[in-house]
């Protein structure tokens, strides 16, 4: 298993973090596989995305902070309560293939870590499994 740090800069947050994980399949040596991308926090996650038109992420961040508001009736007395909540819709890992040494992502497509309750230094695991 391999680790990512990323720092995160506002309360709500996605980092592109595609290159960072082609790093780390390129240095397994793994030509054929699974790549695991998991993130061990309970107000983060990971997806994939459009990579493309950063416009794409800006409207997932206001459709996410529209159905779940910063602020509103939740019991949990810390103050980010709706960063949980992001953080389940959005989910904690992605599985991708590994083909010919690389990720088998669509043209548009990139690996984004999540950010809900920043601005934090996180942590992104990552484990490449041969076929």
């Amino acid at each position: 298993m391999e680790s990512i740090d990323v720092s995160t800069r506002s309360r709500m947050e996605f980092v592109e973090i595609t290159s960072q994980i082609n790093k780390v399949v390129s240095q397994s040596g793994i030509r054929n596989g699974v790549v695991v991308v998991y993130v061990p926090h309970t107000t983060a996650g990971v997806t994939i995305n459009e990579a493309a038109d950063p416009s794409v992420v800006q409207d997932i961040i206001a459709k996410l902070a529209e159905l779940v508001p910063h602020r509103g009736a939740y019991k949990h007395t810390e103050g980010n309560s709706d960063a949980h909540i992001k953080s389940t819709l959005v989910g904690s890992s992605v599985h991708l293939i590994v083909s010919g040494g690389s990720l088998a992502l669509g043209t548009w497509q990139g690996i984004f870590f999540c950010e809900f309750d920043g601005p934090r230094k996180r942590r992104v695991h990552v484990e490449v499994m041969s076929k």
